[in-house]
């Protein structure tokens, strides 16, 4: 039974991308064992015999669809094509075109992010006039590109949503900052440096918004320690939460 409500109808026709065989998903390379990392028979969450499998780099073919579905070609097809039409390097840009769960994603390679994103802007049959946030992602198992960048636009004029992303590795964490396109960026920016270490070159202030100025890492990466790690705070050291009491 279909449903009216927009949201319910972008879960319904969530599943859009090509499913896998149990010989393709065998094929692919383990990241890891068990749950939550653990090594030993701590592991109480009954997943101990978990295997966790990178996942490829999948595309979208067409027709892309829109947030109802990608039975015809639609409203994501027609933003496509307008960038393609107004964007000359369109096919040097995009590495890659994602329609997940109701959503657009443009795979951007970084050097090309700000003048897309600037055509995203000011072309007249795009007008993606907001970037409504920016968000980091870290795979740490995704050689090459590590780190992922997000940038959530938003088209005012025409009512539609899209999703740039960029990445980059580890060894050269940089991406140019979106801040001279959408300056509603910068703080966005800002806490995703922070949090995951992604440089964004060109940003006007580049520095840390929630951890102090003199910490150590980036703690939403995902092979950042959980615990265990003293914090200094005003001359006093809090220790670890698994020492900060004990019962006896």
């Amino acid at each position: 039974m279909s449903s009216e409500h927009p949201e319910q109808r972008a879960e319904q026709a969530a599943d859009q991308l090509p499913a896998q065989t149990e010989e393709e998903r065998r094929e692919q390379p383990v990241v890891r064992r068990g749950m939550f990392g653990a090594k030993t028979t701590g592991d109480t969450s009954g997943y101990g015999g978990l295997v966790v499998r990178q996942t490829p780099k999948v595309s979208t073919p067409r027709p892309y669809g829109g947030p109802r579905g990608a039975a015809e070609p639609g409203e994501f097809d027609e933003i496509a094509d307008e960038l393609e039409r107004a964007y000359p390097d369109y096919g040097d840009a995009i590495e890659r075109v994602v329609v997940d769960r109701g959503e657009l994603t443009f795979y951007v390679k970084r050097q090309h992010l700000r003048e897309v994103a600037r055509t995203m802007r000011d072309d007249p049959s795009l007008r993606f006039e907001l970037c409504s946030g920016v968000s980091g992602v870290h795979y740490p198992a995704d050689e090459g590109a590590e780190l992922h960048s997000v940038a959530h636009l938003l088209s005012i004029t025409h009512n539609r949503r899209v999703r740039l992303e960029a990445t980059c590795p580890d060894a050269d964490p940089h991406i140019p900052s979106l801040v001279p396109v959408y300056p509603t960026s910068d703080w966005h920016e800002r806490e995703t440096y922070d949090f995951f270490g992604i440089v964004y070159d060109g940003h006007p202030a580049l520095t840390r918004i929630e951890m102090p100025d003199d910490w150590v890492g980036h703690p939403q990466r995902k092979d950042y320690p959980l615990g265990g790690i003293p914090v200094e705070y005003r001359g006093a050291e809090i220790p670890p939460p698994d020492e900060r009491r004990s019962y006896v």
